[in-house]
């Protein structure tokens, strides 16, 4: 409980479509990989999860940025961006929110192809868990099913990749959902670049946790 006597708000989750989501808190506004992002309230923290283009978008950091924004992501975007913090698979960053009670708990994870040579583990690119209030959000990045994802514990929703080609299909996905254990589950990277709304159908057909197919909200 926080210490005015308030519980917590479940964070809101609007999916801005591809990889790009806004998390909005009472301990905060969060974005991940926000691209093609046509404005929206400032963001206390942006998550990059990597340096492809549809995810790390320095246009659209510096739209949503202010002086108070922190900023992370693995060390090829830190070095991109102003004042960013380096977060590598296995680490966990705390990040204060002015006016807020309590900071948000940033995890990362490894997120790679095993077998295709889009995303190289060499790379150190993440999946991230986000803690708000005790609610945890794993966006799983760009990657296929990896034996990594068994660590990735406690987690409320998931967002997972749907799309192929360059990630997991849905298949892959509800196999992910199977190691993980989410709450629930949420398709992304389908809509723009590849993948449709049937694949995120399917998952929703075959996934073992409820799952929920967002519209994007306007960009």
């Amino acid at each position: 409980m926080h210490s005015s006597g308030v519980f917590p708000v479940v964070p809101r989750i609007e999916w801005l479509g591809h990889a790009s989501f806004r998390i909005v808190s009472d301990q905060g506004t969060v974005y991940i990989d926000p691209w093609k992002v046509k404005g929206g309230p400032r963001a206390d923290l942006i998550l990059v999860t990597h340096s492809h283009h549809d995810h790390l978008s320095l246009e659209d950091i510096k739209l949503l940025s202010g002086p108070d924004t922190w900023m992370v992501g693995p060390p090829d975007v830190a070095s991109q961006m102003k004042k960013a913090y380096e977060l590598r698979p296995r680490m966990f960053l705390e990040f204060p929110v002015k006016g807020k009670v309590g900071p948000i708990r940033v995890e990362g994870y490894h997120a790679y192809n095993p077998k295709k040579k889009f995303h190289p583990i060499s790379n150190g690119w993440l999946g991230i868990v986000v803690e708000l209030a005790g609610f945890r959000i794993y966006h799983s990045g760009d990657t296929d099913v990896i034996p990594e994802m068994g660590g990735v514990k406690n987690i409320d929703v998931a967002l997972l990749p749907v799309g192929g080609t360059y990630t997991m299909g849905p298949e892959e996905a509800a196999e992910a959902v199977s190691m993980i254990r989410p709450k629930k589950a949420i398709p992304m990277h389908w809509g723009d670049i590849v993948g449709g709304r049937r694949e995120a159908e399917l998952f929703k057909e075959l996934s073992s946790c409820p799952v929920e197919i967002l519209e994007p909200v306007s960009r």
